[in-house]
């Protein structure tokens, strides 16, 4: 069980993390067929996000209410009615439609299967279930651009969304037979005025940033629903200090492991979030290479996730969670920066090595990260914690995403021209800088922090030096 379990959620995740990126590569053949400009379906991106950021903080009530079982398994069959709903479309209006029908079922997808690991898995035995769950976080992004480049040259853009019904249909017909049935299950009732001040919060953040990162309408737009999204997130605040049974509980912050994993993990992620966006770009637009190109140039970065899979369990208990994450933290941040020292010139091969190095650290990260911020939670804590890392994760993302486009943009409109390679260079040092915060969030950690998930052993003259 404790193997299965995680290959199961795993391929529900990689569909779900595929299918966020996979279109990138398809906007103009998809843009011309039902009739629209690929400025304009860039709405269809945006719609995904906010259906995300919308719908993941109920998740876990919805899973604590019905069972996390079953929301995995009606999220899996939303993601894939609305997958054949985006193969159908005919309009810009029915696109946009039919992607936030499948960012809907992406929503419980992710937070939900996590919550299914934590409670289906020993704790001692959590951090190779993790890296199982993380694998397909990382190399989804990857692998969908030039998916997507394959089955728009090769057959039709149609066929981008047509590959997720078998998967979809698989992943149900395996929950069912594999996954745990009984569970904790609660009856508090449902924060509904949280549900709409959290909407509106993260909506209106996911959406301005997108707007601002990658502008189809004016850019006013953006920086007015980031605006609108702070204020409604000022007011949940103080609705959930007030609140018996808030939707997202804040009180969670109070544990010193899980806060660290959450302000750890937002500071690597804007810098890995805005990693899909500026290096298919910079090898595009400076290198010359063709989409597919890029594609399978960057894709090196995901056998360094797969293999991390094979050490994790045992790096983690050798180390412990402090000095790995600051390691893996440290060590991946300097190789998005080395990512500004690249030119045309540079050996091809080498560029690869530096990508697969990368995508190993980032792997090692995430799955520790991932694991430690349940370290000292309970299972009645884990759906609280799931949504509210879920939530993290995806505004991180859509932060790093909009740094690296503002960048961008600022660049040309100081230059005056169009961009060259020194803006793509500027943009991954910032970037760079702003994620090795990271590596501060775990310096105060005691050695031993989450040795009950990592088995980590502590010897004595480590203890003495952690008290002193």
């Amino acid at each position: 069980m404790i193997r299965i379990t995680p290959l199961i959620l795993a391929v529900a995740l990689f569909m779900e993390n595929m299918d966020s990126t996979v279109i990138a590569t398809s906007l103009p053949a998809i843009a011309a067929d039902i009739g629209t400009s690929p400025i304009a379906l860039k709405l269809a991106l945006t719609s995904y996000f906010v259906s995300l950021a919308i719908f993941i903080p109920i998740s876990g009530w919805m899973a604590d209410r019905y069972g996390s079982t079953t929301i995995f398994r009606i999220a899996i069959a939303v993601f894939v009615v609305g997958s054949i709903a985006c193969a159908f479309s005919n309009s810009l209006e029915t696109f946009v439609v039919s992607r936030f029908l499948q960012g809907l079922g992406g929503s419980m997808m992710t937070p939900v299967a996590r919550l299914v690991l934590l409670r289906s898995t020993p704790r001692n035995e959590l951090v190779n279930a993790m890296a199982w769950l993380t694998v397909p976080a990382l190399i989804g992004p990857l692998t969908g651009p030039p998916i997507g480049g394959f089955l728009t040259t090769y057959l039709t853009w149609h066929w981008i969304f047509w590959i997720n019904v078998p998967i979809g249909i698989l992943g149900i017909l395996l929950a069912t037979r594999f996954l745990p049935r009984s569970e904790l299950r609660s009856d508090r009732p449902v924060d509904m005025a949280g549900f709409v001040l959290t909407s509106i919060a993260f909506a209106g953040i996911i959406f301005g940033l997108s707007v601002i990162s990658l502008p189809a309408i004016p850019i006013g737009w953006g920086f007015s629903a980031v605006a609108l999204g702070a204020a409604a997130a000022l007011i949940y605040y103080r609705h959930a200090k007030r609140s018996a049974h808030p939707l997202l509980d804040l009180r969670l912050f109070e544990n010193r492991y899980f806060r660290t994993a959450m302000i750890g993990g937002l500071f690597f992620r804007i810098g890995i979030g805005a990693f899909p966006f500026l290096m298919p770009l910079m090898l595009q637009l400076t290198f010359g290479l063709t989409p597919f190109e890029s594609g399978l140039t960057t894709f090196v970065a995901a056998f360094g996730a797969i293999i991390s899979k094979f050490f994790a369990e045992r790096v983690y208990a050798r180390f412990g969670f402090p000095r790995t994450l600051m390691f893996t933290s440290l060590i991946g941040c300097v190789f998005l920066a080395i990512n500004g020292f690249f030119t045309p010139a540079t050996n091809h091969y080498l560029l690869m090595f530096a990508l697969f190095i990368g995508g190993l650290m980032r792997s090692f990260f995430f799955t520790g990260v991932n694991v430690f911020g349940y370290a000292d939670l309970d299972d009645t804590q884990a759906s609280q914690g799931t949504a509210i890392a879920a939530v993290t994760q995806q505004i991180s993302v859509a932060l790093g995403v909009a740094v690296a486009g503002g960048i961008l943009e600022a660049a040309t409109m100081i230059r005056g021209g169009p961009l060259d390679l020194a803006d793509f260079h500027i943009a991954w040092f910032i970037v760079a800088g702003i994620a090795v915060f990271s590596t501060f969030a775990f310096m105060r950690l005691p050695p031993d922090a989450g040795a009950n998930v990592s088995g980590h052993r502590v010897k004595p003259i480590e203890k003495a030096e952690a008290v002193a």
